[in-house]
């Protein structure tokens, strides 16, 4: 069923990594913006965390597969934030005076609502085992 909690948390981990990754992760003194679009990888690999996202929600008469992907997708922000976080350091060590921008925190947003939606899945995992061996 699509009306489940943890298909609205995994909606919006793919907005949050699809529609949200046009965001700026660096502000250089200037006004020079540097943002995740500007480095294919970082965008192809936040596109595919938003697929993932996308594809396990239609997965849920497979609550495992939809665990798995969860997990697979929780890995995926993590080496995301590992980038950024080195990427980070790469400029600061660079330029002076720069800020952050709202595109760093995406992959922990991502986390935390991905971790929440598998939650949700081993809830209803438990629930429907609980419902077996009632039977």
């Amino acid at each position: 069923m699509l009306l489940r909690i943890q298909s609205l948390y995994l909606i919006l981990a793919a907005v949050c990594s699809g529609g949200l990754s046009f965001s700026t992760f660096l502000t250089i003194t200037g006004g020079v913006t540097v943002g995740i679009i500007d480095s294919p990888v970082f965008l192809v690999l936040f596109l595919f965390s938003a697929l993932l996202s996308f594809i396990s929600i239609f997965l849920y008469r497979s609550r495992q597969t939809q665990f798995v992907m969860g997990r697979l997708n929780i890995v995926l922000n993590f080496i995301l934030l590992g980038l950024f976080t080195f990427r980070l350091f790469n400029f600061s060590a660079l330029i002076n005076g720069s800020g952050k921008g709202f595109g760093l925190l995406l992959p922990i947003f991502c986390i935390v609502l991905l971790a929440l939606a598998n939650k949700a899945i081993k809830k209803d995992e438990e629930l429907i085992k609980s419902a077996d061996r009632l039977r």
